[in-house]
């Protein structure tokens, strides 16, 4: 378990965005039991589903209904998770990915420079401004060179972000793994929905990710949202995994039929979208400016990393694959259940 210092409490009230997706849903519901009350979390209007306390329809592309939202609450924390993340959709449809990922960052920069205290912001991009071309190992330094419409658009962002609120946290992130609202927003949502259903699904041996927990991800932006942590970082996890190794993993512990995972080449994918490679980011300047390593490896236990390629075929008394072992050892990081 990463073993943070003691977390210091956060600026109040807090806005989170974003949370229909993984890592903002996670955050939201972190936050709001820290401080009950002082956390809002916005979502598309027409997200409607999406309900409860501090819950609240606000398109960030509507620009004079956040600024309002922002008035009202004078927020002096925000964790910024939005962004349309849908690789096909943002390549059809261009506009809508740079309306939301780059029009959205910067009504949420004017909003915050509205107010006239300061306002901590950390924000999470993604390790998709990266080709992947090379052997990965991705670290601060490197030149972003994105295959993808969304991957450009977050490059964008960042850069706003960077020249507008200089102060801001910035942490690249990967596959962040946990539960969320709708059952089909993250990595293992998808996969699991149709071993579920007993179909096929095909991932790819050379996209390489290095995926983190929620868990893990919610104490770290709570560290630098509460520490003199500003600038760019590489938030990856320790362990790198490929897309057809992760889907091995929630196979075998799902306890699914293994003959429904297909693996190819990202070269047999078609043209829409285009697929990064390996995109593993390396964090150690992270690392090194916290003292610690906030990331547990996902799984958290290395008895549950793939060994070949049929490994998802493997029958032993040691792994019992189920759906509540996948819950319990996937979604959530079984060092952390109690820790905050």
């Amino acid at each position: 378990m990463p073993h943070y210092p003691p977390l210091s409490k956060v600026d109040l009230p807090i806005l989170v965005t974003g949370i229909a997706g993984v890592a903002g849903y996670n955050a939201f519901h972190y936050y709001s039991r820290l401080y009950s009350g002082n956390v809002i979390g916005i979502r598309r209007d027409e997200y409607w589903p999406l309900t409860g306390e501090g819950i609240v329809g606000c398109d960030i592309i509507n620009k004079e209904k956040l600024l309002k939202l922002f008035r009202q609450h004078q927020f002096r924390s925000v964790m910024s998770g939005l962004g349309t993340c849908r690789l096909k959709s943002c390549e059809l449809d261009p506009a809508m990915a740079h309306r939301v990922n780059v029009d959205g960052i910067n009504n949420l920069l004017e909003a915050i420079h509205s107010l006239s205290h300061p306002v901590k912001l950390v924000h999470l991009s993604t390790d998709l401004v990266f080709s992947g071309d090379g052997n990965g190992d991705y670290t601060e330094d490197v030149t972003p060179d994105p295959v993808t419409i969304y991957g450009k658009t977050m490059v964008k962002a960042e850069e706003l972000i960077t020249r507008r609120h200089p102060s801001a946290c910035i942490l690249r992130i990967s596959l962040p793994m946990g539960i969320s609202f709708s059952g089909h927003a993250g990595a293992i949502d998808w996969i699991q929905s149709r071993f579920i259903k007993n179909k096929p699904a095909t991932l790819y041996f050379d996209e390489v990710r290095t995926p983190q927990y929620t868990d893990c991800l919610n104490k770290l932006t709570h560290w630098a949202l509460t520490n003199d942590l500003s600038g760019l970082y590489h938030a990856g996890g320790p362990q790198s995994l490929s897309l057809y190794e992760i889907a091995q993993i929630v196979n075998r512990l799902g306890g699914y039929n293994p003959d429904n995972l297909q693996g190819c080449p990202r070269v047999d994918a078609g043209p829409i979208p285009p697929r990064a490679g390996n995109v593993s980011l390396n964090s150690n300047r992270l690392i090194e400016k916290l003292g610690f390593k906030p990331f547990d490896a996902w799984p958290a236990k290395g008895l549950y990393l793939p060994t070949s390629q049929n490994w998802h075929y493997e029958t032993d008394i040691t792994i019992k694959g189920s759906p509540e072992l996948l819950k319990s050892i996937l979604y959530k990081n079984p060092n952390e259940e109690n820790y905050l």
